[in-house]
């Protein structure tokens, strides 16, 4: 009678553990968020065409047809502050045809010290899919600022990307 005396304490100490971690919302702050609604501020627009019948939101979306292998630099964001957090990229994709990979990848420029990239490896699309989200993060200790971030998509063969709602966000470390 005592052990299970004893697994259920364990069991009432750790439910509502685990419940309040699941329920503690993350504080995120949006640093750039494009729904994609036309080619207005993509960097790349030589890789890239404006696609308004194929999107995950209704607004559109960023088509990328390739041949070969290309890393489509999206869209550039200055001018941000912040340090001991977690950059993460997001966006939705969807492909077609792709005989390679596709995943996102992220370029923080530090003052003084260079750039680093962070890529969605974890998870990379790869033949037709429908609309996946995707992500990459990038933890910043504290004092590491970066004063350049480059969004891109990167295709590792022949094959059709589409690239909608994409957003750079601030979580806590």
């Amino acid at each position: 009678m005592r052990y299970y005396g004893t697994q259920a304490i364990a069991a009432s100490l750790t439910v509502p553990a685990l419940l309040a971690c699941s329920q503690r919302p993350a504080t995120e702050e949006v640093l750039f968020s494009n729904p994609v609604s036309d080619l207005a501020s993509v960097v790349m627009t030589s890789a890239v065409t404006f696609d308004a019948q194929t999107t995950s939101d209704g607004t559109g979306s960023l088509k990328i047809g390739t041949a070969d292998s290309i890393t489509v630099q999206l869209y550039e964001v200055g001018d941000i502050d912040l340090d001991n957090s977690r950059l993460v990229y997001r966006a939705q994709l969807r492909t077609e045809g792709v005989e390679g990979y596709v995943f996102l990848e992220m370029w923080c420029r530090f003052p003084g010290v260079g750039a680093f990239f962070s890529r969605a490896l974890h998870a990379p699309l790869t033949g037709s899919t429908e609309w996946t989200s995707q992500e990459t993060p990038f933890f910043l200790e504290e004092g590491q600022n970066p004063d350049h971030v480059a969004l891109s998509v990167v295709v590792t063969g022949a094959g059709t990307v589409w690239v909608d709602e994409v957003a750079l966000v601030k979580l806590p470390r």
